[in-house]
């Protein structure tokens, strides 16, 4: 996705609700914390409440940022931030878990760094564990900590009575949704059946939610 593309997307979404609007922002879609910087300000005139950056490039090469590198990319964007004025909830994202480098050690020593940078919000997609959130909790505190849930690990109890601030599902909604939508065609190719419909929620009751 390319930045001109991201923006006008942020705007619509922006523009569309009353809720305030995070963006997942990548890597801010740059290598050089002074590109971060230019792309973060570009993002923060469209109208979104936050965005994350994240501290692996992505792509086909799993691996993560050199640790300064990191470091001075969270606090580029934190300046940007900060010379806009706008004021959006910057959170910072360690990638390890899902890069294959899952070491709760660095994991925690980033995510500080990364609030001592000027992160507002720390997160660090794929733990799973209760005991490893927990102690993430502890180690970025006072600054909150959101939580990835795209299985059935944790409950919105257990994961505020540990000290979680925030949770994202990621994809996992969407999924559903699709996980639902392949079983009815399969049904159907399978079996001749329609069943699956009778789950359905009724067109008024879309239209109704689609007009709020």
């Amino acid at each position: 996705m390319t930045l001109p593309s991201l923006l006008d997307h942020l705007r619509v979404i922006a523009s569309s609700v009353d809720l305030p609007v995070t963006a997942d922002f990548e890597n801010g879609l740059a290598d050089d914390p002074a590109d971060v910087a230019a792309n973060v300000t570009a993002a923060s005139g469209t109208g979104i409440a936050g965005l994350s950056i994240e501290d692996a490039p992505g792509g086909p090469v799993a691996a993560l940022y050199d640790e300064q590198l990191a470091i001075e990319r969270i606090r580029a964007a934190r300046q940007a931030i900060d010379a806009d004025g706008t004021g959006i909830l910057l959170t910072a994202r360690c990638e390890a878990f899902l890069v294959g480098q899952p070491n709760l050690a660095m994991t925690i020593r980033r995510l500080a760094a990364y609030a001592d940078a000027g992160a507002d919000c720390l997160y660090a997609p794929g733990v799973r564990s209760l005991d490893h959130i927990g102690e993430i909790v502890r180690a970025v505190a006072p600054k909150p900590l959101n939580a990835l849930v795209g299985a059935d690990f944790a409950t919105v109890a257990q994961l505020a009575d540990l000290g979680v601030r925030r949770i994202s599902v990621g994809g996992a909604l969407a999924r559903t949704a699709w996980t639902g939508f392949l079983a009815a065609a399969q049904e159907i190719a399978d079996q001749g059946t329609f069943h699956s419909f009778a789950r359905t929620v009724p067109h008024t009751e879309l239209n109704e939610l689609f007009a709020r």
